[in-house]
């Protein structure tokens, strides 16, 4: 797993490193003698005991057989795959293309009673036109070089619209005024994705805001990112999705969110700057 700018992803990584080491220890054993035992060459323990190197299951499997400690494998393995979790490269949730991607988002909304979503650089999933998310998808799918399954992860993106209107959910959400002028899929396709956000945003479900061109910045434009009741960030950048769980930084975004929000305009000042982008498209 590449370092993550998650300080959430490294805590975790390293609390795992040194759950290893402790283990390492209380069996009495070197960072030799355990590597002997594993078969393997003493800087790859060096490097696991670092964090510096994710140890697969059959790591974990091999450290425990050598320090005699085969129960605790189970329960290691399952915190190695949580830190891994938390630092997920878009290559690799996308190696099979992007639906099983887009199934995962469903599940977190449908499990989430209140959404803050704030992005920067595209329209959020859930408030996308088929039209408007076959483009973007279709520019992912060519840069990261993954399979091709547009049309039924589009329609698995899509889907997570039925959220607006059943189950109670509540979606807050803040778009940079760049979204609206930024043309994804060519004027047809943002012009039916703009009036489609005119139409969502007298929903009791919405929560709509653009923060302008023109507005004073107390917090500066940042990635992508989504928060889950309170709980869990979702932050997305160029080549990976990052889970932050940590209080503290959860904490942070919401901080942020609730900064970003103060810039923001709502209701018919929104609205006039929805169609001044659609007149913008000719």
């Amino acid at each position: 797993m590449p370092s993550s700018p998650s300080s959430s992803a490294q805590a975790a990584r390293e609390a795992l490193a040194v759950r290893l080491t402790h283990l390492r220890k209380d069996a009495g054993l070197t960072g030799r003698e355990l590597s002997a035992r594993c078969g393997w060459h003493p800087a790859k323990t060096t490097r696991i005991q670092k964090g510096e190197a994710p140890p697969s299951d059959s790591d974990i499997r091999a450290w425990c057989v050598a320090c005699g400690a085969e129960e605790q494998a189970g329960d290691l393995i399952a915190a190695s795959r949580a830190v891994e979790s938390m630092y997920l490269e878009w290559r690799r949730l996308h190696r099979n293309g992007m639906r099983r991607a887009q199934e995962s988002w469903t599940t977190r909304h449908e499990q989430t009673a209140l959404c803050r979503s704030y992005v920067s650089n595209a329209v959020p999933g859930f408030l996308q036109t088929p039209a408007y998310a076959t483009a973007l998808m279709q520019s992912i799918t060519d840069f990261q070089g993954t399979p091709n399954d547009i049309a039924v992860a589009v329609a698995a993106r899509v889907a997570r619209s039925r959220f607006l209107y059943e189950g109670g959910h509540r979606f807050v959400v803040l778009i940079e005024e760049w979204v609206l002028r930024a043309r994804i899929g060519g004027a047809e396709a943002m012009r039916g994705q703009l009036r489609h956000l005119l139409t969502v945003m007298p929903l009791p479900s919405v929560s709509l805001g653009v923060i302008p061109f023109s507005a004073e910045r107390i917090i500066w434009p940042l990635e992508g990112f989504y928060v889950f009741d309170d709980r869990h960030a979702a932050v997305e950048t160029l080549t990976a999705e990052i889970n932050v769980t940590q209080p503290r930084e959860v904490a942070d975004y919401l901080k942020a969110f609730t900064g970003l929000s103060k810039m923001a305009v709502h209701g018919d000042h929104a609205r006039t700057l929805i169609n001044a982008a659609v007149d913008a498209l000719g």
